[in-house]
């Protein structure tokens, strides 16, 4: 008896065009990964008689058995392809939760959403509401905390990258000999390429007093609203030893107006088994806050959101909250 191999091959195509969509691109990787298991599971043993005198018993049962694999290969590829059509139902849906990308707003290209970022941005320099981050505190930190706040504002401009309405972002007192400024470039990659301001002066350099908030969380007055009239200013510390009132004490020294996020206007404490409650936040989340305040108008939105569930607080629902 001889046996020989049959391999079925397909071709995978021409290759897509550069201009063509995500969306093609992710439906073509997945047919070529498609290929791959395909040409796997083709191969089939195809028993040829060529003895002579073979009972036609024996004939009949080589056939039932080549009819059974190429069954078996069929329920195969058939559950293969279930597979992956499911897989990429749930990917294009993911994509679409994560942008709001819906059939009434069709999802747009990379190459595209990268030049909407940059026009956003461009613009946020000359109407954006105005954001500065006070680094003139960092010679007190260590290197594990600066290096922490390196990745704080990367994380800060990659929201105002995502948000519709961006801020224009000022990193002030930053110097080109600190160890903030040489972590930045080692871990955030294009820094340099930011569209944001970075300069060594400070807020007051830049701004009349008069104009400046610092946001603190140790002010007495809560932030109501966010006005374009107004200069906002977060203190870019990161504090593993908790000491207080370091924000509070630099704005002062500069007699700027404070002010705090509305944390016990909106939250109340939860209770925890470590008993532990802080509104103490690092310096991206509550730009994140902010962003959502803007957009929303609404601070329990932002809150609810952004105010990280382990510091102990929860939002309070709103028929029990301030009338605004």
């Amino acid at each position: 008896m001889r046996r020989s191999h049959v391999f079925i091959l397909i071709s995978s195509g021409d290759a897509f065009d550069d201009s063509r969509s995500e969306h093609q691109t992710e439906e073509c990787e997945m047919q070529l990964d498609e290929v791959s298991e395909v040409v796997d599971l083709l191969q089939i043993d195809v028993e040829s008689d060529v003895a002579e005198g073979r009972p036609g018993r024996e004939d009949a049962g080589c056939s039932r058995n080549v009819l059974r694999k190429q069954r078996n290969w069929e329920r195969q590829l058939a559950a293969k392809k279930n597979k992956r059509r499911e897989e990429k139902q749930r990917r294009r849906l993911n994509r679409e939760q994560e942008s709001g990308v819906s059939a009434d707003n069709p999802q747009f290209t990379k190459r595209v959403m990268k030049a909407i970022t940059r026009e956003r941005l461009a613009e946020a320099q000359f109407t954006g509401l105005k954001l500065c981050v006070d680094l003139s505190m960092t010679d007190s930190m260590s290197d594990k905390e600066v290096s922490r706040l390196a990745g704080q504002l990367r994380r800060l401009y990659g929201s105002n990258k995502k948000a519709t309405r961006p801020f224009r972002l000022f990193l002030t007192d930053l110097r080109e000999d600190s160890r903030l400024y040489r972590e930045c470039i080692r871990m955030n990659d294009g820094f340099l390429n930011y569209t944001m301001d970075i300069t060594e002066e400070s807020c007051q350099d830049l701004f009349p007093a008069e104009t400046i908030i610092y946001l603190t969380p140790d002010a007495e007055e809560a932030l109501q609203t966010v006005d374009a009239d107004k200069v906002y200013v977060l203190g870019g510390l990161v504090d593993e030893s908790i000491q207080k009132r370091l924000s509070f004490s630099r704005a002062t020294e500069l007699s700027l107006h404070t002010a705090r996020l509305p944390i016990d206007e909106y939250m109340v404490k939860k209770n925890n088994s470590k008993n532990f409650h802080s509104k103490i936040l690092a310096v991206n989340q509550v730009f994140d806050i902010l962003l959502t305040f803007c957009s929303t108008g609404s601070w329990t939105e932002a809150l609810q959101a952004w105010f990280p569930q382990g510091k102990g607080y929860v939002v309070i629902p709103e028929d029990s909250q301030p009338q605004t």
